[in-house]
């Protein structure tokens, strides 16, 4: 160390005493798309970024999935692409145990001014718990993610497979949802992910196998700061695509990485708790308190217009598909798995919404802004739900909600109630740069038209 640990900041110079041998340091983020982006300094570095020393330009929260500016509401080229101040997200300093050598990463976010970054997914998100916790109401959260390991080998097609099971020196290709073969298979990988999870204060807990050869669901514990769970979930895909790629294989989050496979969802667990600590959601005698009938009624009521942030991109929308218990209508129901909202019944004081629509390659802190959004709106608005679904809510696609990439978008633009909490320019933004994405990911020639359309006289 070139510095003494004295002049450090107490959170770096607690994390080097306890880790002297750190190398460097990642400072990370998670932008627009979801995608984990930062810079890599030297340890000596760390101080600096503490306090605030550091600058990034403010167009990265702006970037397309493959980390292209496309100048959004002018904002990259037209305005000079300006820095913004770095400032660190306290007690994000973790060691990085997947790492080749001694190394730490920690959160980052932006201030433009002293004040919070507008564009930035994570402040999007604070603005809206803020405007909940003025209800003198604290959300309680959990996120379960679903997500694939696929062999580094490409099938001849270039589509993804299966990896090889350890236990039989196959491929899988069938799936025993909740069948411990499947854990067992890969049980030094799994423990692996769940140690560094632990290494990062990452709250992981139940691990099941899932609908597909290679699918995994991993859920992390309920806390009641939302800015924290979505972090934690951040750090968790972070942490899991790290671990596999360590054991040589790869970790998807694809929301559909096979068209004859489960897809991969984003669980949204919400509750409320008031200023005593009481669930709010809790009817006592009745299932439901008349709060979360109301909050559900919110959520529902803006589920179309949130529709493009749920689903961020075309393979997103390929999840959408009847019978498969991923939601297609915009309804609510009582341990009802096929509906957008589940309410698990069981004890009163665990009393939640489970939000199910949103697709793993969803950015947490945006698709858990538009549920808290909808929490607000509907407590506020006294805004009452359709009746609970009974029985099978997947048999067909709900006309009001928008299933192609840009009818979401312009349903989005045309919103009302989630643009007074995202702000009209951040939707504006947001659709620019998924739009610009859409066009490039269209702007080519597939083997199947050339297959069709390519016909001689």
């Amino acid at each position: 160390m070139s510095k003494p640990l004295a002049k450090l900041p107490k959170e770096a110079a607690d994390f080097l005493e306890r880790h002297p041998e750190t190398a460097s340091v990642d400072a990370i983020f998670a932008d627009l798309s979801g995608i984990v982006r930062g810079k890599r300094y030297p340890i000596e570095h760390l101080g600096k970024l503490f306090q605030g020393g550091m600058a990034l330009p403010a167009s990265v929260f702006l970037l397309d999935t493959m980390g292209t500016s496309h100048d959004p509401v002018g904002r990259g080229f037209s305005d000079g692409d300006p820095d913004a101040a770095v400032k660190v997200v306290p007690g994000s300093l973790k060691p990085v145990p997947w790492a080749a050598r001694p190394h730490c990463q920690l959160m980052i976010t932006l201030e433009d001014g002293g004040a919070p970054y507008p564009f930035e997914p994570r402040n999007v998100l604070a603005a809206v718990v803020e405007r909940v916790r003025e209800l003198d109401l604290r959300p309680v959260v959990a996120f379960e993610l679903e997500f694939y390991l696929i062999d580094r080998e490409r099938a001849a097609d270039g589509a993804p497979q299966p990896p090889v099971s350890p236990l039989t020196g196959k491929r899988d290709t069938g799936t025993q949802v909740y069948g411990m073969a499947g854990v067992d298979a890969f049980g030094e990988l799994l423990e692996d992910i769940t140690a560094a999870c632990a290494a990062q204060d990452i709250p992981t807990g139940a691990i099941t196998t899932e609908y597909a050869p290679g699918q995994y669901e991993i859920n992390l514990q309920h806390v009641d700061d939302p800015l924290l769970a979505a972090d934690h979930c951040v750090m968790f895909k972070h942490a899991v695509k790290g671990v596999v790629r360590k054991h040589g294989l790869q970790a998807t989050f694809m929301a559909k990485p096979y068209l004859d496979q489960a897809g991969s969802g984003m669980h949204m667990h919400i509750s409320l708790q008031d200023k005593a600590g009481r669930n709010v959601f809790d009817g006592g005698q009745a299932p439901a308190s008349t709060a979360l009938e109301h909050a559900a009624g919110g959520i529902l009521d803006i589920m179309p217009e949130s529709m493009g942030i749920l689903a961020p991109n075309p393979n997103s929308f390929r999840r959408y598909q009847p019978n498969i218990f991923v939601p297609i209508r915009n309804s609510w129901g009582f341990e009802n798995r096929s509906t957008a909202l589940r309410i698990p019944l069981g004890d009163g004081a665990a009393r939640r919404i489970e939000h199910r629509i949103a697709g793993a390659d969803a950015n947490p802190y945006l698709a858990l802004a538009t549920a808290l959004a909808g929490v607000h709106h509907g407590i506020t608005n006294r805004v009452a739900p359709p009746p609970a679904f009974e029985g099978n809510a997947g048999f067909a696609y709900d006309e009001d909600l928008p299933f192609r990439p840009r009818r979401a978008l312009e349903r989005m633009l045309a919103s009302e109630v989630l643009a007074g909490y995202f702000g009209a320019e951040y939707l504006r933004a947001y659709a620019a740069c998924k739009t610009a994405e859409l066009d490039t990911f269209e702007d080519h020639i597939g083997a199947r038209e050339y297959a069709w359309y390519l016909q001689g006289e």
